[in-house]
């Protein structure tokens, strides 16, 4: 069979496995986006306010995603070996770390909340976001147990009921936010705090939901070692070092590549920051629409990541490039048409967040930015995916290394801050990362399963 043929035939099932996976993402995503357009509607400050703690927070949140990472990787590899009891084991070390991990991130980002001031951002923006930011921070615990239990159920081949749970949590966080912002029912009107406190809620409940539908499901309950009918299950120890040394060694340069990236996009929100309210305004609308396109190709790099290492598990080498090369066409569609939206309707789609003009002009020309690089980000995190399903994490921490501190940001900041282009300069920092990365992380796919 030839390349292209095999590739047509691995594109059908990662499309199926991955729209429940883009969905949930996308879910996850509107919360975000559901808090920036209600936020935005409360005022510019509360929503720069907004824009700056999630800038923080995401730097948390997507060590904890990097983290988490092993657990597809590694249950998707049992179910392809057939071994069904290995995957129940590597969903309880991974909600063990989510656990710790989580815990150690609140503790960290309560001593940051005292240090907010030292960020060189607006005085009113600092004076409003605390509150905010402490409500986000207390909601990392839950939101990293619903990452592992979402990417076990995934792996073992059952999205569509976290995709659900998560669809449930975003409808509640906007009556939440509906309520708790703007002070309907009776509720008092906490604005930016209300929005935080909601989000926190929709966290909470989605997770003991997920946890609770995986308790009890019976195709999901049956992962775990047989036990005959009437006899106690054996002990089994409350965790093993072997086990989570070989998930944190892929979990930790997960995390690592995934903080370069987050941390240089924050690190531009902050720069945006310095240059007053207005513009971090608009970053963080444009970041938000960039953001939810995003979750397309991440959804598409989960599923292809999965199969991919179910291909590994089961031994079967020759599918390795075509499903890696149909995961990256897919990508590249996708990530088209979300390019010509940003060309062609950027200002309506700043519109949606607020009535500011001067907002609305600013975020129009960074979206004309992000349509840019939408085909680099679609590539580099699918590429990023497919290679960490083989293991191979030291070298793309290498390239994204290089790519966001070692290009992007200095680039930004010459451009943006030393130069003259303001926003649109250090946005453009970011599409020369991703540039960078979305050449060489697929190289390195090419390299590694290029036949032998």
């Amino acid at each position: 069979m030839s390349l292209v043929a095999a590739a047509r035939r691995e594109l059908r099932p990662t499309v199926v496995l991955a729209v429940p996976m883009i969905v949930g993402q996308v879910s996850q995503m509107l919360m975000g986006v559901t808090d920036s357009a209600m936020i935005g509607h409360a005022g510019t400050v509360p929503l720069a306010a907004s824009a700056f703690a999630g800038n923080i927070f995401n730097i948390f949140y997507v060590m904890g995603i990097g983290l988490m990472l092993p657990v597809a990787v590694f249950v998707a590899r049992a179910r392809g070996a057939r071994a069904s009891g290995e995957a129940a084991e590597y969903l309880r070390h991974g909600c063990l770390l989510a656990t710790g991990f989580g815990l150690a991130e609140l503790l960290l980002m309560g001593v940051l909340a005292t240090q907010l001031h030292r960020f060189g951002q607006p005085p009113e923006v600092v004076a409003a976001v605390g509150p905010y930011f402490l409500l986000c921070a207390a909601s990392i615990v839950p939101v990293l147990l619903q990452l592992a239990l979402r990417q076990f159920a995934e792996a073992m081949g059952h999205p569509w009921v976290p995709m659900l749970i998560t669809l449930g949590a975003v409808a509640l966080n906007a009556l939440l936010n509906w309520i708790l912002i703007y002070g309907h029912w009776g509720a008092p009107a906490w604005g930016l705090t209300g929005a935080g406190l909601a989000t926190l809620i929709a966290r909470i409940c989605a997770t003991t939901a997920l946890w609770l539908w995986i308790r009890r499901d019976p195709r999901l309950g049956l992962a775990g070692p047989a036990v005959p009918s009437g006899e106690a299950p054996p002990p089994r120890p409350a965790w093993s070092a072997s086990r989570l040394r070989e998930m944190l060694g892929v979990g930790l340069p997960a995390a690592g590549m995934l903080l370069f990236e987050a941390t240089a996009f924050s690190v531009s929100g902050l720069m945006v920051g310095w240059l007053g309210a207005v513009p971090l305004a608009a970053h963080q609308i444009a970041i938000t629409c960039a953001s939810l396109t995003f979750m397309v190709p991440l959804g598409l790099s989960m599923a292809a990541g999965m199969r991919l290492s179910h291909a590994v598990g089961a031994g079967e080498r020759h599918r390795f490039r075509p499903l890696g090369l149909s995961a990256l066409g897919a990508g590249l569609a996708c990530m088209l048409a979300f390019m010509t939206l940003f060309w062609v309707a950027g200002r309506p789609l700043a519109a949606a967040f607020t009535a500011d003009p001067a907002v609305i002009g600013m975020a129009a020309a960074l979206l004309a930015v992000a349509a840019v690089f939408q085909l680099a980000d679609g590539v580099q995190v699918i590429s990023a995916a497919l290679l960490r399903s083989l293991l191979d994490v030291r070298v793309p921490v290498a390239i994204t290394f290089l790519a966001y501190w070692g290009l992007a940001l200095p680039l930004g900041y010459g451009l943006g801050i030393a130069g003259p282009w303001g926003a649109a300069g250090i946005w453009a920092g970011i599409a020369g990362g991703l540039g960078f990365a979305a050449v060489f992380l697929p190289l390195r796919f090419l390299r590694l399963t290029r036949s032998r």
